[in-house]
């Protein structure tokens, strides 16, 4: 008789995907509908303003594209770009040199503003690059998932309006656990991911479009490249004329829902609030362990820490290690910090003191058992001084 594998509890805490909240499991194994259907429909709409509700959009345009993360930095491109325009990529890492790759793809004029990796774009930099040549794009990651990193996306948004640019932005691993606010900062087009912040699994990538960067799409001179994330025709499925696509994935529909309404329930405040205590409290007591951050205090993500690992510490075995003993993941580095740092996600559901504790107690005693000498005690102290409510 055959034997199959069965999926184990993991305690994750890398880069994502994150632990669902159990309310998102049990939404997920609802009964299927046909995704035509009126109830469904009605569940699809309800979902889509929750999408609005924690985007700070209240773009129509606001819609879960069927695929992961990568797939909404997909349709937010290849929609907007036609072969020669000019764009304009802010790169701090791999997820920005990720996007550049898209836009080459298009056939686009692409230039792009560096920052070395474990810091954030200059945003003087990025403007000087858009103002040489009429650009009809700037865009940038606000969450750099390999390197930690976190931009301000009031001057990217500034930057775009004074030289007539839409801009695009990666929101994969902030949405949810850091504000947005793509009406407030009037944002063009941002995407994010189901499986980070959201405690949702991943399969679905949260999109809003604002109606300028929707006209530029419908006076394209050429075809959308991508037939399956052409917005052209994916709006329409969404909105209120239901056009036939493609057969939406209707439990993820039912599984973004209710983690949404947990972030209403919690209420968007109360959510970014315990991102940034949470992250705070872990990077003091990493400190406290000998790991330094990566990224300098203003540029840390509240949703992944990235800490540098010592030199004489084996750090591919201390994950496997953890892994092992503790059925905790945490991520390595990846490019050219690849064997240099760790990735700590504290992402939506994970957020949590018990969670902070837990990862300091597991990795404090594999670094004291690679011989370095640290006190988990005195971490643990380090991180509860920074807890508004004491654990």
């Amino acid at each position: 008789m055959t034997t199959y594998t069965r999926p184990e509890e993991r305690l994750l805490l890398g880069p994502g995907p994150s632990n669902c909240h159990p309310r998102v499991l049990q939404a997920m194994a609802s009964p299927t509908m046909g995704h035509l259907d009126v109830k469904f429909m009605a569940i699809m709409n309800e979902c889509m303003d929750l999408m609005r509700l924690v985007f700070g959009s209240s773009h129509p345009v606001t819609i879960p594209v069927s695929g992961t993360g990568s797939a909404g930095m997909e349709a937010s491109l290849v929609n907007f770009i036609e072969p020669n325009d000019r764009v304009v990529l802010g790169v701090a890492g791999l997820f920005g040199e990720r996007m550049v790759d898209i836009a080459k793809r298009q056939g686009a004029q692409v230039i792009e503003v560096k920052a070395p990796w474990g810091q954030a774009v200059d945003m003087d930099e990025l403007e000087a690059a858009v103002s040489e040549a009429p650009t009809k794009l700037v865009g940038l990651v606000q969450a750099e998932t390999s390197t930690g990193v976190y931009h301000d996306l009031k001057p990217l948004a500034a930057i775009a309006r004074r030289h007539d640019a839409l801009s695009v932005v990666d929101a994969v691993t902030s949405l949810g656990g850091m504000p947005v606010l793509v009406d407030e900062l009037d944002l063009d087009i941002v995407y994010s991911g189901t499986q980070k912040c959201l405690s949702c699994p991943p399969g679905l990538a949260p999109l809003t479009v604002s109606p300028r960067a929707l006209d530029v799409l419908l006076n394209r001179k050429t075809p959308v490249s991508s037939w399956y994330l052409d917005l052209t025709m994916i709006s329409r499925y969404f909105g209120k004329e239901r056009f036939y696509h493609h057969t939406a994935p209707v439990n993820m529909i039912y599984a973004l829902r209710e983690s949404l309404m947990l972030i209403a329930e919690e209420t968007l405040e109360a959510t970014w609030a315990r991102h940034a205590e949470n992250s705070t409290a872990l990077y003091a007591g990493l400190a406290a362990l000998g790991l330094p951050a990566l990224p300098r205090p203003d540029q840390r993500l509240a949703s992944l820490c990235v800490v540098r690992v010592p030199d004489d510490v084996d750090e591919a075995q201390v994950r496997n290690r953890l892994m092992k003993n503790y059925s905790m993941e945490i991520g390595g580095g990846l490019g050219e910090l690849k064997g240099k740092v760790w990735r700590i996600g504290l992402m939506g559901y994970n957020s949590s003191a018990r969670n902070v504790n837990y990862c300091l107690t597991a990795l404090g005693s594999e670094l004291k058992a690679q011989g370095q000498k640290i006190s988990v005690d005195a971490a643990l102290k380090e991180a509860a001084e920074q807890f508004t409510i004491p654990v």
